[in-house]
């Protein structure tokens, strides 16, 4: 599995593409673009790499992490796919076409080329959090930062969802590299032993 990282919008989310070296299949996670210029970057590295783009997958519906499913998903002609409970942003914020959304659910499987990714749904900063796993990694969208954890207090964040969704980040093997929705990677094993939300639990600022 190929991986290569954007920092897009004013929000610097981050912006995978993230590809199988066999076949060229590739997928587009979270473009939170806020100008179409920050695309070019993404579609050259696209075209030079001959990438054939199966989807565009959200990891939740804030704008932030979808500003670019349009652009995406007209110039590749691909679906965007989202869970189901975070779909009404792509539809109430005209981010996707309604016809071409493929809903989550958790444990679906995400497959491109020979790489799949496996829906873990994580809830908290929104209802609709989604993680995506392999056995080596998991892009962890607002869900898990490096030290820190997404933010509660939006419309459908939840504190106790979120508590519930540390548990099963918490279960997750030591190995497996962090791709977040913000900042920089991590590993699952080194957020266990020092992030303060997997250490004490999410009230320990409270």
């Amino acid at each position: 599995m190929q991986i290569e990282t954007f920092t897009v919008g004013m929000l610097s989310t981050n912006c995978y593409v993230v590809s199988c070296a066999d076949t060229n299949e590739a997928i587009i996670i979270d473009p939170g673009l806020d100008f179409l210029s920050e695309a070019k970057p993404i579609t050259d590295y696209i075209e030079k790499g001959q990438l054939k783009i199966k989807y565009v997958v959200n990891t939740h519906g804030h704008s932030d992490h979808i500003k670019g499913n349009a652009f995406f998903q007209e110039k590749f002609n691909v679906p965007v796919c989202i869970h189901s409970f975070d779909a009404y942003f792509l539809e109430t914020l005209k981010m996707a076409k309604s016809s071409a959304i493929h809903l989550l659910e958790d444990g679906s499987l995400i497959n491109f080329g020979n790489e799949t990714l496996k829906v873990l749904h994580t809830p908290g900063h929104t209802r609709g959090c989604i993680c995506l796993t392999s056995e080596h990694l998991v892009f962890s969208g607002d869900t898990l930062f490096a030290g820190s954890i997404g933010r509660t207090d939006f419309p459908e964040g939840s504190m106790s969802d979120m508590s519930c969704s540390l548990d099963k980040i918490k279960q997750l093997p030591d190995i497996l590299l962090v791709y977040p929705g913000h900042g920089a990677t991590s590993i699952i094993g080194e957020e266990k032993r020092i992030n303060p939300f997997l250490t004490r639990g999410i009230g320990f600022m409270f």
